[in-house]
């Protein structure tokens, strides 16, 4: 099976989501579906079938946290050598062109991915054109909407 890059902060987030789904929603639920048994009737009971559903996320969502982390490649790029190449990890600073607004990423995996945070995934055309560009090179991103040009300005590995 392939390994899949993971940020320490993301494998981090994944264990803290895991245990709290196996410490404290598993259990509530469980709870829940035994109150809602007491209340007779299954076959017309929307608290024990609502119960049901939610146990059916939590067991879903167990597994697919269990599984990404059973293939995940923890990379820390803050023990890699500072060579000013972007590779996974990193958080890059970048201008574009033609507008002239300047941009912050950090290339996580997929999982982590937030542009809100300005976290982008591995697999993204930004991310996939930055990858081993170093400072002051100029990378051409192909987007819906036409190619964009963007000057890479620093690259911190933190």
């Amino acid at each position: 099976m392939n390994k899949v890059p993971m940020t320490v902060a993301g494998e981090r987030s994944l264990r803290e989501e895991l245990d709290h789904l196996k410490t404290e929603a598993r259990p509530q639920v469980i709870a829940a579906i035994a109150e809602a048994r007491e209340h007779g009737d299954l076959k017309e009971n929307a608290e024990y079938h609502a119960a049901r559903e939610q146990q059916g996320f939590i067991e879903g969502r167990i597994q697919e946290i269990e599984g990404k982390l059973s293939v995940a490649q923890v990379i820390d790029v803050a023990k890699l050598p500072k060579t000013g190449k972007v590779i996974f990890g990193v958080t890059v600073s970048m201008q574009n062109l033609d507008t002239d607004a300047e941009v912050t990423y950090r290339i996580v995996g997929e999982d982590e991915a937030d542009i809100k945070s300005g976290r982008i995934s591995v697999t993204s055309p930004i991310a996939r054109a930055l990858i081993g560009k170093e400072e002051g090179d100029i990378v051409v991103v192909r987007t819906p909407g036409g190619d964009v040009e963007y000057e890479v300005g620093s690259v911190e590995y933190i």
